[in-house]
C-alpha cells in the first residue's frame, strides 16, 4: 500500500510521516502512551504478521487510518516474532517527558524521534537472540569489477562486541557465507548472494577507501586503521560499511566493540554451503537444531561455550599445530578429572558477560547486566583457583586462558558494594543500588521512606488538634496528602483559617494546610531525588565496567574452558579418541561412527561401526549396496569425522589418523532448488561441478547416487567419467557411492580403486541390513524388498517382483546393456555369449535354502546341478 500524501494530517499524524519517512523500509514502532502504534501499511503488515487486530484511528482527509498496537511492555516477544518474519523494525520514543496539566510550555503532541532501528543483524536483548548462536551482520565490498577478483568481508556481533574481516577470492565468498550464516548481509545489488539474498539489506556504500579507512579509524579514536594490522582497501570499505549501519541502527550510539582482526587466507577447511547443508553442522535443512553435530557433541554448560563450539565445528583447521593445542587443552582435563570435574561445576550457570557489555554499551544495560559482570567476574576467579589443582602443568592453551581470570579484582570489590542484593528488573523502579553504599542516596530514601511513620504522626497529631478521632490523612493522585473527614464532622472545620477545603463529596471533606503542602511536595522531591542519584550511581558504575578491559577477555577465556571441558566431559565417556592429525596423506578410521544417527538411537540399540581406508595406495572407495543398508550413514560418518579432527575435537571411533583435508564435499541426497529453475538434477550436476572445480589431492569428497537423477545409459556415463576425474586428474580421496554395480569393474584399470559394499543377508524371504562395510562389490540393489519394508501393497510388490525377474532373465540371455567396460579411450573387448541357466537349475535353486544345508546337503546338490548342467548342454 502506498502511504498517501502528508498534507492535512494532524500533529502526532504529522510526525509519524516525518519519522516513517526517515526509515521507509522499516515498520515504524510509534510510541503512543503505554502503546506502540502502527498506520496505514505498517499496520496491515504487522497486524498479519503477529496476528493481532486490525483496526481503524481517526482518518486522514476522507480515508479511514489502519491501525494496530502492542503493548510497550510485552514489546520484546512481538519484535521477535517480527524480525522472524524477515521485518525490520524502527522504535520512534517519546523523547520528553509527559507535560503536567494547567501548566505552561509549547503545545501540541509530545516530541519523538526513532531511538533505534531492529534489524536481524543488530540484535541485543536476549529475548531476540538464541543464547547459544552468533548473531552477524556482515558486508561485502567488491575488488575489481563485481568482484571478479575478489571480495573484502567484514562482519560484527553487536551482542558480544565481536569485529573481524577477510579478504577472500572471487570464488570464496559464498564458503565464507556458509561458515559464518548471517543474520544480515550489507551488499551492493548486484552482487550476487546465491541462497543468502533474502538476507539482504539495503546497504550505504562509503565514497571510497581512504574515506572508508579513516571512518573506521575515527570509530575506534585511532590516526590510521593500520594500528590494528593490514587490511586491503576493501575489508576497509566493508568494515566501514558494516560500521556505519551499526551507527545508524542505534540512533548514532555504537556498542562496545572488538578492535578490527584481520584474518588471513587459508588455515581453515573449506566447505562450501551444499556440504554444510549436508552434514548439518549447526542447522538441519529445516532449520532445526537436535539432530545435528553441534547437538550430539556439545557438552558445553554457558551460552558463549555452546557459541564458541559452534565456531570450531563451522571453521575446523589446517595447521595441525593449532589442532593439537585445541588436543592438548581437552586431553589435560581428562587426566586431570578433579579439575574438570571443578571446572564444570564452576561454569554452571556462568552468566554471559559478553551480551551483558554490550547492552551497557548502548544504554540499553539492566541491572541484571550489571550483576552478570559482577557474578562473572566472581566466578572467573573461583575457577583460576580450581585450574592449579592438576598435578601437572596445564597446557599452553589452558595456561593463556587462566592467566586472565584473576583480573579486574578492584571492578568485582566495588560491584559487590554497590549493587543490592535482590535487584529489580529496570533501573527505573529504584533499589537497585545497595544501602550503605552512598549517603546521600541513603539520606533522600529515609526521606522518601519514612513518609509513613511521619504521616502517622502529623494524623494523631491533627486528630487531637481538632478533636476528631474519625481525621485522616489520605494521598490523593491530584490534591496530594490531604485531611479527609467525614462529611457530617466537616463543618466543624470550615471555619478555621488554618485549614484549606480543597474537596467536598457527599460522603468526605478534605482540606489541606501549610504544613501538609510542604511535606507533600519534599516527599515527592526525595523520591524523584533519590530516583535521580540512584540513576547517576548506576551510569557511574557502568562507565567503570566499560573502561575496565578485563571482562572481554575474561569473557573470551570462560568460553575455551568450557568447550575445553566438554571435550573433555565427551572424550571421558568411551568410544571416542583422540586422532593423530598429520601433515601428509594418511586416512585411516578405525570403528568409526556417526555421532548424530548414534546419539538419536534408542538405549536398546547399538550403532555398527565401520573402519575407512583412503590412503594413498587406495584413495578411492567405491561403494556399492541397496538402499537403507547405511551407504549415506557411512558416508557422512566419515565427513564429520574430518570436521571433528581439524577442529580439534575428540572423534567417534577406536582410533584415527587423518592427514590435513583442506578442502570437503559431501553429495549426499536429492534435493532440487525449484526457487531459482533448478531441478535435482541441475543441482546435482551444479554441485559435482564444483567438486570437479575446486577438488585436489589434499581434499577428500564423499559423494553419493551421480547421474541417477537422468536416464539409465546417460546416468552411467557420468558417473564413470566422475569416478576417473576423481581418480586419475584430482587425486582426491574420495568414497563413491553408486546404484551403477557396472562401476566396480573399473577397479581391474582403476589401481587406487577399492571397491566396498554393504553387507547385506536374506533370511527366509526377508532382507537383513547388517550396516556393515565390507570389501567387494553389490550385485543386487534390493530395491523389491525395500519397497516392502517402505510399506507399499502387496500386489504391487509382487508384480514388481515378477517384473524384475523377467528383465534380469532377459538380461542374462541377451546383450548387456554396455559392451564397453575399459579403461577410458581403449577399443572395448568383444563378448562371449552367455547360455543362461537351465531351467531345472533354476528351480532347484530357488527352493533350497542355503542356511538350512549340511556339508553333505551341500556336496550332493553340487553333484546333482552338475548333472543337469551336463544334460543340458
Amino acid at each position: 500500500m502506498t502511504l498517501p500524501s502528508p498534507d492535512g494530517a494532524t500533529p502526532a499524524m504529522a510526525q509519524w510521516f516525518s519519522l516513517k519517512a526517515e526509515h521507509p523500509e522499516a515498520l515504524l514502532f510509534f510510541r503512543m502512551g503505554d502503546f506502540y502504534e502502527m498506520f496505514f501499511s505498517d499496520a496491515e503488515a504487522a497486524a498479519g504478521a503477529l496476528d493481532i487486530a486490525l483496526t481503524a484511528r481517526g482518518t486522514h482527509g476522507d480515508i479511514p487510518i489502519p491501525m494496530c498496537g502492542v503493548p510497550v511492555g510485552a514489546a520484546s516477544s512481538y519484535l521477535a516474532r517480527l524480525i522472524r518474519r524477515g521485518f525490520r523494525v524502527a522504535v520512534a520514543e517519546q523523547t520528553e517527558p509527559p507535560r503536567k496539566p494547567g501548566k505552561g510550555g509549547p503545545k501540541g503532541p509530545l516530541a519523538r524521534a526513532v531511538v533505534r532501528l531492529v534489524t536481524p543483524g543488530t540484535l541485543t536483548e536476549d529475548e531476540l537472540l538464541e543464547a547459544g548462536r552468533q548473531n552477524l551482520l556482515l558486508a561485502v565490498a567488491s575488488r575489481g569489477g563485481r568482484g571478479t577478483r575478489g571480495w573484502g568481508v567484514a562482519w560484527i556481533d553487536i551482542s558480544t562486541g565481536t569485529f573481524e574481516t577477510a579478504s577472500v577470492p572471487a570464488e570464496g565468498l559464498m564458503d565464507l557465507l556458509g561458515r559464518l550464516d548471517p543474520a544480515e548481509i550489507l551488499a551492493a545489488a548486484e552482487i550476487d548472494l546465491g541462497d543468502f539474498a533474502a538476507r539482504r539489506a539495503p546497504a550505504t556504500i562509503p565514497p571510497g577507501p581512504e574515506a572508508a579507512r579513516r571512518r573506521v579509524a575515527e570509530t575506534f579514536h585511532v590516526a590510521s586503521l593500520d594500528a590494528f594490522g593490514t587490511f586491503s582497501d576493501e575489508e576497509a570499505v566493508a568494515g566501514a560499511m558494516a560500521l556505519d549501519y551499526v551507527r545508524r541502527s542505534q540512533a548514532g550510539q555504537m556498542p562496545r566493540l572488538s578492535r578490527p582482526q584481520a584474518h588471513e587466507n587459508g588455515g581453515v577447511l573449506g566447505l562450501d554451503p551444499a556440504t554444510r547443508a549436508s552434514l548439518d553442522l549447526l542447522r538441519t535443512r529445516d532449520g532445526g537444531t537436535e539432530h545435528t553435530l553441534l547437538a550430539s557433541v556439545g557438552r558445553t554448560v554457558t551460552a558463549p561455550g555452546s557459541r564458541l563450539l559452534a565456531e570450531w565445528i563451522a571453521a575446523p583447521l589446517t595447521r595441525d599445530a593449532a589442532i593439537a593445542a585445541r588436543q592438548d587443552g581437552w586431553s589435560w582435563l581428562i587426566e586431570e578429572g578433579g579439575v574438570r570435574a571443578a571446572l564444570r561445576q564452576g561454569l554452571r550457570g556462568t552468566p554471559d558477560i559478553a551480551r551483558a557489555l554490550a547492552r551497557l554499551s548502548l544504554g540499553r544495560g539492566l541491572p541484571r547486566d550489571a550483576a552478570a559482570i559482577r557474578d562473572g567476574l566472581a566466578i572467573a576467579r573461583r575457577i583460576a583457583q580450581a585450574l592449579t589443582d592438576g598435578r601437572t602443568a596445564p597446557p599452553a592453551l589452558l595456561a593463556d586462558a587462566m592467566r586472565h581470570l584473576g583480573e579486574a579484582t578492584d571492578l568485582e570489590t566495588r560491584l559487590k558494594q554497590a549493587l543490592a542484593e535482590d535487584l529489580p528488573a529496570r533501573v527505573e523502579d529504584g533499589g537497585v543500588i545497595a544501602a550503605g553504599f552512598d549517603a546521600e542516596l541513603d539520606a533522600e530514601r529515609a526521606l522518601r521512606d519514612d513518609s509513613r511513620r511521619v504521616i502517622a504522626g502529623l494524623q494523631n497529631d491533627y486528630a487531637q488538634k481538632f478533636g476528631l478521632a474519625s481525621l485522616k490523612i489520605r494521598h490523593h493522585a491530584q490534591l496530594g496528602y490531604v485531611i479527609e473527614v467525614p462529611a457530617a464532622t466537616a463543618p466543624r472545620l470550615r471555619e478555621r483559617t488554618d485549614l484549606i477545603l480543597r474537596q467536598g463529596t457527599a460522603s468526605a471533606a478534605r482540606f489541606s494546610t501549610e504544613e501538609l503542602v510542604s511535606l507533600d511536595r519534599r516527599i515527592a522531591e526525595a523520591a524523584e531525588r533519590a530516583a535521580t542519584r540512584e540513576r547517576r550511581i548506576f551510569a557511574a558504575l557502568v562507565r567503570e565496567i566499560l573502561d575496565e578491559p578485563a571482562p572481554p577477555v575474561i569473557a573470551g577465556a570462560l568460553a575455551v574452558l568450557d568447550v575445553l571441558q566438554s571435550c573433555a566431559d565427551l572424550a571421558a565417556g568411551g568410544m571416542w579418541c583422540r586422532p593423530e592429525v598429520t601433515d601428509d596423506d594418511a586416512f585411516t578410521l578405525t570403528a568409526c561412527r556417526h555421532p548424530v544417527v548414534e546419539a538419536a538411537l534408542p538405549r536398546s540399540e547399538r550403532f555398527t561401526p565401520n573402519d575407512c581406508v583412503l590412503e594413498p595406495a587406495q584413495r578411492v572407495m567405491l561403494l556399492t549396496g541397496p538402499n537403507m543398508a547405511g551407504k549415506s550413514t557411512f558416508l557422512r560418518q566419515t565427513a564429520l569425522a574430518v570436521i571433528l579432527a581439524q577442529a580439534g575435537l575428540p572423534v567417534p571411533a577406536k582410533a584415527a589418523r587423518i592427514g590435513v583435508v583442506d578442502r570437503l564435499f559431501s553429495r549426499v541426497g536429492a534435493s532440487d532448488d525449484l526457487a531459482r529453475g533448478r531441478s535435482t538434477f541441475m543441482v546435482e550436476m551444479t554441485e559435482t561441478a564444483a567438486i570437479l572445480n575446486q577438488a585436489g589431492p589434499r581434499s577428500l569428497v564423499v559423494v553419493d547416487e551421480i547421474g541417477r537423477g537422468t536416464a539409465t545409459l546417460d546416468g552411467l556415463a557420468i558417473a564413470w567419467s566422475v569416478l576417473e576425474a576423481m581418480h586419475s586428474t584430482l587425486r582426491c580421496r574420495s568414497i563413491f557411492a553408486t546404484h551403477f554395480h557396472e562401476l566396480a569393474e573399473l577397479a581391474e584399470s582403476l589401481p587406487r580403486l577399492s571397491p566396498h559394499t554393504m553387507s547385506v543377508r536374506e533370511w527366509k524371504g526377508q532382507v537383513i541390513f547388517q550396516h556393515e562395510v565390507i570389501p567387494g562389490s553389490a550385485r543386487r540393489s534390493w530395491g523389491v524388498h525395500v519397497a516392502r519394508l517402505a510399506g507399499v501393497p502387496e500386489p504391487v510388490v509382487r508384480r514388481a517382483a515378477r517384473l524384475l525377474a523377467g528383465l534380469e532373465k532377459e538380461r542374462a540371455v541377451g546383450a548387456r546393456p554396455l559392451p564397453l567396460f575399459a579403461p577410458a579411450d581403449s577399443t572395448p573387448p568383444a563378448e562371449e555369449p552367455d547360455p543362461g541357466v537351465p531351467e531345472p537349475v533354476r528351480r532347484m535353486l530357488e527352493q533350497l535354502d542355503p542356511d538350512e544345508l549340511t556339508p553333505r546337503t551341500a556336496l550332493d546338490m553340487v553333484y546333482a546341478i552338475k548333472k543337469l548342467m551336463l544334460e543340458e548342454s
